[in-house]
């Protein structure tokens, strides 16, 4: 599947409304708890998308797409939540997201991009030059990536109680 705008958009937009259908209302049992050492909770993972709405993807969007001629991204802090999700609820930090998602989506589309804006390019600290296009491809894969792994994180809470349908259970496999 070749990368389109359009398409892109359909899931962005989406993911507030899925993760709200999907987590909204549930135990802290199910928003708090994690993998283990070193992973993220459902909480943790909403923190870390907020994180990337204020900092990541439309900032560096604004950088390849200015007549600067320094096109470097600041690295991206994966942990930030840590600390700026402190003391608030997951309610908070939903809203928050879908706040921002719905912000940041409005000034995406009025962008009105072209195939030339695209391919404009600006410098990650890690992989060098990328493309428009791949950051926002990069950005569509990450909330689906994020989507699974709250529901692998969420199936995992019931591992050993599957009992021997473990087995056929792939999501408790990872």
């Amino acid at each position: 599947m070749k990368f389109d705008l359009n398409e892109s958009i359909e899931i962005l937009s989406r993911t507030p409304a899925v993760l709200e259908t999907l987590l909204s209302g549930l135990s802290d049992d199910w928003l708090n708890n994690n993998e283990g050492e070193e992973s993220w909770s459902p909480y943790d993972i909403i923190g870390h998308l907020i994180h990337g709405e204020k900092t990541d993807w439309i900032p560096r969007m604004e950088i390849i797409l200015s007549n600067s001629t320094d096109k470097n991204f600041k690295p991206f802090d994966r942990f930030a939540q840590k600390n700026e999700s402190k003391g608030k609820s997951f309610n908070e930090l939903l809203e928050e997201f879908k706040l921002l998602r719905t912000k940041n989506i409005e000034i995406l589309r009025s962008k009105n991009l072209t195939a030339n804006d695209l391919a404009k390019t600006g410098i990650h600290p890690e992989f060098g030059e990328v493309t428009l296009e791949q950051l926002l491809a990069t950005m569509t894969v990450h909330d689906l990536g994020h989507i699974a792994q709250i529901s692998r994180v969420m199936a995992k809470q019931y591992s050993e109680e599957a009992g021997p349908w473990k087995a056929y259970l792939p999501v408790l496999k990872k």
